[in-house]
C-alpha cells in the first residue's frame, strides 16, 4: 500500500474513476444477480457531476499513475454520508480501501461527528472491511427479495486530522 496517494479527485479524473467503479461493481452484480445496480449504470455525466459537487468529498486513490481506487463522502447535519468505495480487482487485498476510508474521515472530521454508509447483506468482504475499520451495524433493510442492505454507522473524533 506504500506505492498509494490519496488525493481529492477533479472532474478529469472522472472517466477513469467510473472505469474503476465498474470493474469493482461486477462482482457484485454477480453476486445479487442484478447487473443494473446503481454503479454500474450510472453515467459519465453523472460522474462528472459527483465529482464537481461542491457539497462531496470525493477521493481518489493513485498507484503509478493510475486510479486504483476512489470514495465519496457528503456531510449531511452531522454526518458524513459514506458512498461508491471502490478498488480496482487487481488493488484489492492491499489496504487501498482501508486508506481511502481513513483519509475521507479525516477530511470530514471536525465537521461531522459519524460516518454511515451500506452494502448489500451477501458482501462479506465489504462487511469485514467495514467492521475492522470500527463501523458497526445499525440496522438492516429489505429492499428487493434478493437484497438486504446492512447499514453501518462510526463515530469520529471531534478533532480533524491529516490524511
Amino acid at each position: 500500500m506504500s506505492d498509494v496517494e490519496i488525493a481529492v479527485a477533479d472532474p478529469a479524473d472522472a472517466g477513469e474513476i467510473l472505469t474503476v467503479q465498474r470493474a469493482a461493481y461486477v462482482t457484485e452484480a454477480q453476486l445479487y444477480g442484478d447487473p443494473f445496480i446503481a454503479p454500474l449504470v450510472e453515467s459519465l455525466d453523472q460522474m462528472r457531476r459527483a465529482v464537481a459537487d461542491a457539497d462531496a468529498v470525493v477521493l481518489k486513490a493513485v498507484s503509478g499513475g493510475r486510479i486504483v481506487g476512489a470514495v465519496r463522502g457528503r456531510v449531511a447535519g452531522s454526518t458524513c454520508l459514506v458512498g461508491r468505495l471502490v478498488v480496482a480487482p487487481d488493488a484489492q487485498g492491499r489496504g487501498t480501501g482501508r486508506a481511502l476510508l481513513a483519509a475521507l474521515e479525516a477530511a470530514v472530521a471536525g465537521r461531522a461527528d459519524a460516518c454511515v454508509l451500506f452494502t448489500g447483506h451477501l458482501s462479506d468482504a465489504n462487511l469485514r472491511l467495514y467492521r475492522r475499520t470500527g463501523y458497526a451495524e445499525t440496522h438492516r433493510e429489505r429492499v428487493a427479495d434478493h437484497l438486504t442492505l446492512v447499514h453501518l454507522r462510526k463515530p469520529l473524533d471531534a478533532a480533524p486530522r491529516t490524511p
